[in-house]
């Protein structure tokens, strides 16, 4: 089996699922997912509870075996080449998983020589993600003395030290505070300019946000959605109107008008007060236009007028029926390591 080839004149694909399926007994974890990853680009998996999002991960970096389907990461077939994959690919589980009798230093010193890097190489390498992570103070103190957060931090180094070209971040900034979660943001994107790709789970809408290009969006083993975030939005629908009259004091007016002009239903135009703005849910370009010259019809001076798309978390509701939550994926952990 040799890498595949990507059609000439489209972006590579860094990662290709066809009809991925994955069982554990009765439950169906993973249902025909189809995915593809633009290489180069971080591409967000949303979904909630228990979705598939982490067998997803797990099949793909071959943690445990699909039943059916086929995969390809950076060119390699997931089931066929596991070994030549799992050296051009990294992974931040959702719990950390370093030695915690080693120090930072020692665990990343050694996981960069499992990664055949040179002796200089796997100190320099080392010595740079610890610096990153603002773990240089503690890099010689043994993990057990770590705190959660640095924990944290130091698996995510760990993923990093090969300089994968497929970064898998399940996760990844669950429980950490602020800062360090913007650490983390700008080492994935420093990661994406030179050239790596990211798969990213979370339920983190602000971070799919961030650093996400393009989702998928899953829910019980399926895939309901993907694409662009602004085109998820679009598809969604219910853009709102705000409309900001020059008078503050034709809030009321502006709103009595639309509504006894019977173009967005009854009591549907709302007044924002604090915005000095009435909130219109607009479905069409013409109800837009409706609405507009409804408003000047009565002769209400408009000074600034806009749409708004629906946020990612109603986006994410409207797929799935489900609310974001921070609660992780609950796959059953058994794990069959495909060899």
């Amino acid at each position: 089996m040799t890498r595949i080839d990507e059609n000439p004149g489209r972006p590579r694909a860094a990662v290709t699922v066809r009809g991925l399926v994955k069982h554990y007994g009765e439950t169906r974890a993973l249902d025909g997912v189809d995915l593809e990853v633009r290489e180069g680009t971080v591409h967000g998996v949303l979904g909630p509870n228990g979705a598939g999002k982490t067998t997803l991960v797990r099949c793909l970096s071959t943690l445990i075996r699909p039943d059916a389907g086929e995969a390809f990461v950076a060119g390699y077939d997931v089931v066929r080449q596991p070994r030549q994959l799992r050296r051009v690919i990294g992974l931040t589980g959702q719990y950390a998983s370093v030695d915690e009798k080693l120090s930072g230093h020692e665990n990343l010193y050694m996981i960069g020589r499992l990664l055949d890097l040179t002796r200089k190489e796997a100190r320099s390498r080392s010595e740079a993600l610890l610096e990153r992570f603002s773990l240089t103070e503690a890099a010689r103190r043994p993990v057990n003395t770590y705190s959660g957060g640095m924990r944290r931090r130091l698996d995510l180094a760990a993923s990093m030290i090969g300089s994968p070209a497929v970064l898998y971040l399940d996760e990844p900034t669950t429980g950490l505070d602020p800062r360090t979660r913007n650490e983390v943001w700008q080492e994935i994107r420093r990661m994406v300019g030179d050239g790596a790709t990211v798969l990213l789970t979370t339920q983190y809408m602000e971070e799919a946000e961030q650093l996400a290009g393009e989702l998928t969006v899953v829910d019980r083993g399926k895939v309901v959605a993907g694409g662009a975030i602004e085109e998820l939005k679009a598809k969604v629908g219910g853009r709102t109107l705000r409309i900001r009259p020059a008078d503050p004091l034709q809030l009321r007016p502006t709103a009595t008008a639309l509504d006894d002009f019977g173009l967005t239903g009854p009591g549907s135009a709302t007044v924002d007060s604090q915005s000095g703005t009435v909130l219109v849910p607009i479905l069409s370009d013409e109800q837009l236009t409706a609405v507009v010259g409804a408003v000047t019809a009565r002769g209400i001076t408009v000074a600034a007028i806009n749409t708004e798309l629906p946020s990612l978390d109603e986006v994410f509701l409207s797929l799935t029926g489900h609310k974001t939550t921070d609660s992780q994926d609950t796959t059953p952990a058994r794990m069959e390591v495909a060899v």
